[in-house]
């Protein structure tokens, strides 16, 4: 959906997984969030009745959503699909925006579980479904590579929490390289996964 299309909600929705994967979410306040969206104040009330609490959840519920249509697009882009280039792929996402933008910004649902998960049940459980949204469609695709059902949700577990921290590492140190070394690392026990056709 572009920019243009948006209509004001969801643009408001949007802003506040951008401003949270930059700031937090202690540090995105909903004047901030209609400033960036560029709809007025007063709508935030009408279409958040639930107010920040609800802005957020619904925010990173559209971030785990996109990470996880964002997998099929990974998935179509490769030449010889496997899990490691799919990996590499989605590392790659994130070292192309550092390299474009800096190192300023990172996942909006793992900076909503650090700012909120101990103090809000609610947003917890958007996090751990926006997770699900993710990690889901990627067993889905290792699957399809060749590794076997019953390890290719145990596999997108690990290939997620490699990569958000690795995330994490980048951002702290305003350097790609944990990226880079990830997806050397981790690519061969990804592959030796696949099991080949009998």
């Amino acid at each position: 959906m572009t920019e243009e299309r948006r209509g004001p909600r969801e643009r408001m929705v949007f802003s506040a997984a951008q401003l949270i994967r930059r700031d937090g979410v202690a540090a995105t306040g909903m004047r901030e969030v209609a400033a960036h969206a560029g709809a007025p104040r007063g709508s935030l009330q009408h279409y958040f009745p639930g107010g920040k609490e609800q802005l957020v959840n619904e925010a990173v519920g559209w971030a785990g959503r996109y990470a996880g249509r964002r997998i099929a697009r990974f998935v179509s882009g490769l030449h010889e699909p496997s899990p490691s280039a799919l990996f590499a792929a989605m590392a790659g996402q994130w070292t192309r925006e550092y390299a474009a933008d800096g190192f300023a910004a990172g996942c909006p649902v793992a900076a909503a579980t650090v700012d909120r998960a101990s103090a809000c049940t609610s947003t917890r459980e958007a996090a751990a479904a926006a997770f699900a949204a993710w990690r889901d469609p990627l067993a889905e695709a290792l699957t399809g590579m060749g590794v076997p059902r019953s390890r290719a949700g145990a596999l997108a577990t690990l290939m997620i929490s490699t990569l958000e921290g690795a995330i994490i590492l980048a951002r702290a140190e305003a350097d790609a390289g944990p990226l880079h070394t990830v997806v050397r690392e981790l690519g061969p026990l990804l592959d030796s996964a696949v099991v080949p056709p009998a």
